[in-house]
């Protein structure tokens, strides 16, 4: 998509430096994908803060070590 955006010079230019891009275009979308990941990462945070991860009763790391290491041949 094509778009017309009125942006800092100085803003474009860091953009460039941090994302290492070829040119403005690639630049400015590794920087939207790296922003766009990581508003998403948020939104799955405050998911999980939400609705915390529960473990069964009785579930402890060494049990499942034990089962990891079983030969299954």
């Amino acid at each position: 998509m094509k778009v017309t955006a009125l942006i800092p010079d100085e803003l474009v230019e860091e953009v460039k430096r941090y994302s290492k891009g070829k040119n403005i275009t690639e630049s400015l979308i590794r920087a939207l994908e790296e922003w766009l990941a990581l508003e998403k990462i948020k939104e799955l945070n405050e998911k999980v803060d939400a609705n915390p991860l529960k473990f069964q009763k009785g579930f402890t790391g060494e049990k499942i070590r034990k089962i990891n290491r079983r030969k299954r041949w």
